[in-house]
């Protein structure tokens, strides 16, 4: 009988634990550098289970959308960042989560805690104290304040990425009204915040009713924003890809045979005699740490591809050690992922050199911004039929096919002396590339 009541006094001890471990789950930061994100979709339905390793839901980054695994197996209680919710802080909570045999009735009792802590910010002691000696203990005050409306003077609320949008376009946080929790400014406010224009004697009409405006304004992308003026020089050089042309053209019909999908492009090429010209100049393939200038061993080279969303370097790993058809499928296999947003943060994130090809759009020439902190860039044109004297034909002049490349270097970390014998080591990979395989 002891043993019985036993029993039960532990299966309700142990039930009424379990009702308390509901639990909030909160934004993860999929980089070292992400600060905010946003709930591309839910994976898993309100009050469904789901186990280690199952995908939960997708989160949307500035340069890829992801997918986040539970980690542990659980219940997705109640869901607080719904799908298309955008600007969601790290650390933030989107999701209450809890076990198996947990009584969820407190589920949207506990996003409203959740929510609350996490956005409610810290007062400080001067502010606390007038509102304790001016309202009774049993009034407290309302906390939907507003507190954009304080005096100047007094503490504005603001979250970090509204500070930093502030900053960056001059504009002063006490004159912006904030609609957060409690009055708090968030990213929102400042992006539409329209300065109040001076009273003047010539006041332009309005415009029309329902009139849109002739622009449109684009977010600025954390990959812009990290483009920070530094000492670029750039480098051109002519090269004769008649060579490269006719053996992509042989080593196609060999593929072929194999495998009708597998074609080498003249970027597969380009790609690993990158890699050839860095293991023979290794100061080109460093980067600008501040302190120290890193120079790497291994090429990780980053590859420039466009998305719908902006530009994107995901990272062919350790090209020197790899041939030029590992090379091609890899390089096809990451330009997709780039473009349907499904890049991992070390697919993207890394690299050690960076190559920009504009050649399929028929450019003929142009200069690349450095993906810092990097060293180089290779800007890549298209490859053109071009005159070229040639003393050994009867006419004095023959035609080939010429591509420019130019280099853009960091001046603190490559001299232009530097970056000549580069751009002549991968010159000559190209004229020649059967040397890609000694």
């Amino acid at each position: 009988m002891a043993t019985s009541v036993a029993r039960i006094f532990a299966r309700r001890f142990h039930v009424s634990a379990r009702r308390h471990a509901l639990s909030p789950f909160n934004m993860p930061a999929m980089s070292p550098t992400m600060t905010e994100g946003g709930v591309a979709s839910w994976k898993v339905k309100e009050g469904d289970s789901f186990a280690s390793g199952d995908v939960l839901l997708e989160v949307e980054t500035d340069k890829a959308t992801i997918d986040v695994e539970a980690q542990d197996d659980g219940i997705l209680a109640k869901i607080i960042a719904a799908d298309g919710t955008k600007g969601v802080l790290v650390g933030a909570p989107i999701a209450i989560i809890g076990e198996e045999g947990d009584d969820l009735s407190g589920a949207s009792e506990a996003a409203a805690k959740a929510t609350s802590s996490s956005e409610k910010p810290k007062e400080t002691p001067a502010a606390e104290e007038p509102s304790k000696s001016a309202a009774p203990k049993s009034e407290p005050a309302p906390k939907t304040e507003t507190r954009a409306d304080l005096p100047s003077g007094d503490r504005i609320f603001a979250s970090p990425i509204a500070k930093k949008i502030a900053l960056e376009r001059g504009i002063p946080l006490s004159k912006i009204k904030g609609t957060g929790p409690e009055g708090r400014i968030i990213r929102d406010d400042v992006e539409k915040y329209q300065p109040t224009a001076a009273p003047a004697a010539n006041v332009p009409a309005p415009p029309p009713a329902g009139a849109l405006p002739d622009y449109v304004d684009t977010p600025v992308s954390n990959m812009r924003k990290t483009m920070q003026e530094l000492p670029h020089y750039y480098v051109t050089v002519d090269i004769k890809m008649d060579k490269v042309l006719k053996l992509r053209e042989v080593f196609n019909k060999t593929l072929a045979d194999k495998d009708k999908g597998a074609k080498l492009s003249v970027n597969d090429f380009i790609v690993k005699a990158v890699s050839c010209a860095l293991s023979d100049v290794p100061e080109a393939n460093s980067a600008w740490l501040g302190e120290v200038i890193r120079t790497y061993k291994k090429a990780d080279i980053s590859v420039a591809v466009a998305t719908p969303t902006g530009l994107i370097t995901p990272i062919i790993k350790d090209v020197g050690s790899k041939g030029l058809a590992t090379i091609s499928a890899e390089a096809k296999a990451l330009a997709k992922k780039a473009r349907d947003g499904k890049l991992a943060p070390q697919e993207y994130q890394g690299g050690t050199f960076t190559i920009s090809n504009l050649g399929m759009f028929d450019v003929s020439h142009f200069t690349a911004i450095i993906n810092t902190p990097q060293s180089c860039i290779l800007a890549v044109g298209s490859t053109q039929p071009t005159l070229v004297p040639a003393p050994e034909e009867e006419r004095g002049f023959k035609t080939a096919n010429i591509m420019k490349a130019t280099l853009s270097s960091d001046h603190r970390t490559v001299d232009g002396a530097v970056a000549a014998r580069w751009l002549s080591a991968f010159k000559g990979y190209l004229e020649n590339p059967l040397t890609f395989m000694l």
